[in-house]
């Protein structure tokens, strides 16, 4: 297992218009994140520089064309173009676009060959993303197919943990997706990844129910009696603690996600609009279940602050720190699994 301090931080840059670079720069200019582990930011040298000059940031650049130039207590750069880019705080725009998916596939290939050991990535633009070549909805579909695995967006802050069956899905399609194989496969997930990730041996999970009052007995719709619960039940009684459906509009108002280790809400907002008033600033996003780790913060490109140093860079650096806990919890539980009985002995 790497030690703390070799860690090699991936940054994707986000869009160039939004406070990406800003929030990114905030982080490293504090001399102790340097200390234990390395970031290597994907975008160019010229632009970083460009941002620190208008934020004015003291911060200690190191431009390299390779990841076997990066450089421990550096912030490096890695070029991933080196064309002159105009940016223009707070404004849409299709070319800035086509930079942040530069960034984040080269990024995200650096990650697969293990020339980075995690990914942080930075609020991305939804629409201007969109071409011909990259057809995503966000960062968590892009790497579901990149990486290996069955991916789950897990929203995390201390431990609050809120995880989706679906995640961007219009709400007129939720329930039509919303199906035992999913339900089966999503809480697979999250039990495998509160195990190894997080370090918790027997998950307590909480599943939130479809409809209003979880359908008042086929009221409000019939998906919770016909879908949601049997599901649950079986997954239940293969001895996993799942417990659930419960109604949603009083489960994080009454105090019980205490109780749990992780929710499991049906669809976006049903998740995170609690999250995020729970815990915005704190709030990590975090993409379980693939065979590479990914964190981000969990706030988007806030256009309306761009450019003008206003951007608070907690959640950012929350995704950092997160990112680092995930990687070294995840290779303690790779040796503790693969030799149980040695590791136990260490333990004596």
């Amino acid at each position: 297992m790497k030690k703390e301090e070799n860690i090699k931080v991936g940054i994707s840059i986000g869009d160039l218009n939004g406070i990406g670079g800003e929030i990114i720069l905030k982080t490293f200019t504090d001399a102790r994140m340097l200390e234990f582990c390395t970031p290597v930011i994907f975008a160019s040298i010229k632009v970083m520089t460009f941002l620190k000059n208008h934020f004015k940031i003291d911060a200690n650049l190191n431009g390299i064309n390779r990841t076997n130039q990066i450089l421990q207590k550096k912030i490096n750069v890695l070029n991933v173009w080196n064309d002159p880019v105009k940016i223009e705080f707070g404004k849409e725009d299709i070319k800035i676009g086509e930079y942040a998916i530069k960034s984040l596939e080269a990024a995200t290939q650096a990650l697969k060959n293990d020339e980075i050991d995690v990914l942080v990535t930075a609020p991305i633009n939804k629409h201007n993303i969109q071409s011909d070549s990259f057809k995503f909805p966000g960062h968590t579909n892009y790497l579901a197919q990149e990486l290996q695995g069955n991916s789950l967006m897990l929203m995390v802050a201390n431990n609050l943990r809120v995880g989706l069956i679906t995640d961007h899905v219009p709400v007129k399609d939720v329930a039509n997706q919303i199906t035992p194989e999913r339900i089966k496969e999503k809480l697979e997930t999250v039990y495998h990844s509160l195990q190894k990730d997080f370090r918790i041996n027997k998950p307590k999970i909480a599943v939130l129910g479809i409809n209003p009052h979880n359908g008042d007995n086929g009221v409000i719709g019939n998906e919770d009696d016909d879908v949601l619960r049997p599901t649950l039940k079986e997954i239940k009684d293969s001895g996993k603690l799942i417990f659930g459906p419960y109604a949603a509009d009083s489960f994080f108002g009454s105090n019980n996600y205490t109780n749990f280790d992780a929710i499991i809400a049906s669809y976006h907002d049903q998740g995170l609009i609690p999250f995020k008033t729970l815990s915005f600033g704190r709030g990590v996003n975090f993409t379980a279940g693939l065979n590479k780790i990914r964190t981000s913060p969990d706030h988007g490109t806030a256009f309306e602050i761009a450019g003008k140093n206003e951007a608070d860079h907690s959640s950012f650096k929350e995704a950092v720190y997160k990112a680092i806990e995930i990687f070294k919890n995840r290779n303690e539980y790779g040796v503790i699994t693969q030799n149980p009985l040695k590791f136990n002995l260490k333990k004596i």
